[in-house]
């Protein structure tokens, strides 16, 4: 059987291999595929060998949070939209980074400003003021890590379950610094409390406190512009769900009434006026109609579809596939399942995040070692180890694979284009030639006159357009001025 949940605590690209991997290796699950745009996970597994709770506890073991999405009773046109997930999501990020901003730079101005010769006041200057120079960037720092908090939360709790992320080293990296800034801070006091400014010199200019808080905010910018990318990659999505009617006139015991379109039951009789929505799957069984699906009017008997409306007549209908049945729900489920699915170029992402921080955290502590045994001093060689983590952060290894699958195939959808699986979106590129049939597939539904072609000499296209058509004793039709008669197409592209 197949289920779906969702994923919280994922960041990056290292979180969604941790967890797939995490799952994969349970006993009877037969395919796991982690998402980080949508923070959700699809998971197919013989139900004989493992169920719902075992997976939720293999995730949590990972370090993460995960639930069972509930859907029952109403379909994927009426589940709660992903894009109000993303939104809040945006919203909160978009908050942080205002805040984060609002102190980094002052932090920045005052601690560089000296270096740069901007402007600063004298009680930031001079050897003398150090102390109240080294607190006031303590202060400044101090509220940035408390807004980005989460980074080390996130971060030491998946570092402690030995799978750590792109948080870890963010943690790592802007910790590190923060723990350096106070040794620093405890230096300078020492250093004025026994007459030694040198050193009162030295540890003033290795605050880092700007570095620490640089780190978070700009982390943090990254994290507010993919946010706004997943609520944008989910809006086609959200088009295609907003298309099911929210209403439905039902005749239950002889009485017309206006339900919510989710308590339409299989064999109830509704009601569809001109200009209206026909809420589920049915058959017509009174009236006729036009129904905006193909250019036909519908008799009794024919079969209507959900969500398409009724351009001109009144008809009843009889709901035969409602919820999840209909072709709506069952349009969404593909789109949202393609979006799920893993390309190959992103099954070798995931591979290459599940080893790449271990790496980076193993040739930061190989740099600090390397750089100590040189002759260079602790600190030096604990800055070295820092500016390793900090750089090495390539969040966008899990993202821009799963954001290119999502706005195609949520462009596709919105345009009537169904793609299956990511895989075969990355494949689509080699094809050469597409072949079918001329059965509906590819028309407009109307006729278009794509060309005109007059006889050779005779007249212009406008002469032979407002010209008399005559018939010739060979039995071919002319314009008077010699054209040949304009050509009706069926419809643009047809064969």
């Amino acid at each position: 059987m197949q289920e779906k949940y969702n994923v919280t605590g994922m960041t990056c690209a290292a979180c969604q291999a941790r967890v797939q991997k995490s799952v994969s290796k349970l006993t009877g699950v037969q395919e796991c595929n982690v998402n980080l745009l949508k923070n959700s996970m699809v998971v197919t597994y013989d139900d004989k060998n493992v169920n719902s709770g075992q997976i939720i506890a293999a995730v949590e073991k990972a370090g993460y949070g995960a639930s069972l999405q509930q859907v029952k009773g109403k379909s994927a046109a009426q589940a709660v939209s992903p894009v109000d997930t993303a939104k809040k999501e945006y919203e909160a990020m978009r908050r942080r980074v205002i805040w984060s901003f609002v102190f980094t730079i002052p932090l920045f101005y005052i601690s560089m400003g000296h270096m740069l010769g901007w402007p600063l006041p004298g009680v930031f200057l001079g050897t003398e003021n150090s102390m109240i120079y080294a607190l006031t960037l303590f202060l400044l720092v101090l509220p940035v890590a408390i807004i980005n908090n989460k980074y080390y939360h996130m971060g030491f709790k998946t570092l402690f379950h030995g799978s750590p992320n792109m948080d870890s080293l963010i943690a790592l990296g802007s910790g590190a610094s923060l723990a350096y800034g106070i040794y620093a801070l405890y230096k300078i006091a020492w250093g004025f409390g026994h007459g030694d400014f040198v050193l009162v010199d030295q540890f003033a200019h290795d605050l880092y406190f700007e570095g620490a808080g640089t780190i978070l905010t700009l982390i943090t910018l990254g994290k507010f512009f993919e946010a706004r990318a997943k609520g944008r990659t989910s809006d086609a999505i959200n088009k295609l769900m907003n298309l099911a009617p929210k209403k439905a006139t039902v005749i239950r015991d002889g009485v017309e009434s206006v339900i919510p379109a989710e308590e339409v039951e299989k064999g109830d009789i509704l009601v569809v006026k001109a200009g209206e929505s026909v809420p589920v799957d049915g058959v017509l069984l009174e009236g006729t109609g036009s129904v905006d699906d193909i250019p036909v009017d519908k008799q009794i008997g024919d079969k209507v579809i959900g969500a398409t409306i009724n351009q001109s007549g009144y008809f009843k209908i009889r709901a035969d596939k409602v919820g999840d049945e209909t072709a709506l729900s069952q349009i969404i489920r593909l789109v949202d399942e393609a979006t799920s699915s893993k390309a190959p170029i992103a099954k070798l992402a995931d591979k290459v995040a599940e080893i790449f921080v271990p790496i980076v955290i193993g040739i930061a502590l190989l740099a600090m070692v390397v750089w100590l045994i040189c002759g260079a001093t602790f600190e030096f060689a604990m800055t070295i180890a820092v500016s390793v983590l900090v750089v090495s952060c390539p969040c966008a290894l899990g993202l821009a694979t799963p954001t290119a699958i999502m706005v195609g195939t949520g462009r596709g959808a919105s345009n009537g284009i169904l793609i299956k699986s990511a895989e075969a979106l990355e494949t689509a590129h080699s094809v050469n030639v597409v072949v079918m049939d001329k059965t509906g597939t590819i028309t407009q539904g109307k006729p278009v006159v794509t060309d005109l072609v007059c006889h050779e000499g005779s007249a212009t296209p406008n002469r032979c357009l407002s010209g008399k058509v005559v018939r010739t004793p060979l039995g071919s039709r002319h314009c008077s001025r010699g054209g040949k008669k304009k050509h009706a197409i069926p419809a643009r592209g047809a064969v």
